[in-house]
């Protein structure tokens, strides 16, 4: 179950996915204690329920506010060898690891990232009826094409 566990807060990009395990498995055990016995659903539904919490509070975190390019620690100051440059090389590698992508894939996966709030929500709804797949298999489809490119776009950087 800590295996299941790790492998759904990994898929959901969380840092720390074994520490995230670990606390779910030890809210499970605790509630376990308390009450000996788990009712109305089956113990890995219930583990997935607790995860979710988890999960939530996880993103809840200060350490998980999304932050600006120019805070992030490790990044060089000065001319030649700044932050732009090196944003510079990332999107270059990008858009090199987007070209070698499919047609069909990269379309995909541009048009999944457009928009913000409800109107993605909205666009993503309209994408995946216009490719005959549910929301949740859109999702699956992105999300592994993000992670070639993620895979892509790392080794290129490590290159240059």
């Amino acid at each position: 179950m800590r295996r299941r566990l790790t492998f759904y807060f990994d898929r959901k990009n969380c840092t720390t996915p074994d520490e995230l395990a670990d606390e779910t498995l030890s809210r499970v055990a605790q509630k376990l204690d308390e009450k000996g016995t788990i009712t109305g659903l089956s113990p890995i539904h219930y583990c997935y329920v607790v995860a979710k919490f988890v999960f939530l509070e996880y993103l809840r975190r200060p350490e998980q506010s999304q932050a600006s390019l120019e805070d992030l620690p490790g990044m060089p100051d000065g001319p030649g060898g700044g932050i732009q440059s090196a944003n510079q090389e990332k999107l270059e590698c990008l858009e090199l690891c987007l070209n070698k992508l499919p047609a069909a894939d990269r379309e995909l996966i541009l048009e999944y990232y457009q928009g913000e709030l409800r109107a993605k929500i909205e666009s993503r709804a309209r994408l995946a009826q216009s490719l005959g797949l549910s929301t949740n298999a859109l999702s699956i489809r992105a999300c592994r094409i993000r992670q070639r490119l993620e895979l892509c776009v790392r080794r290129c950087c490590m290159q240059a």
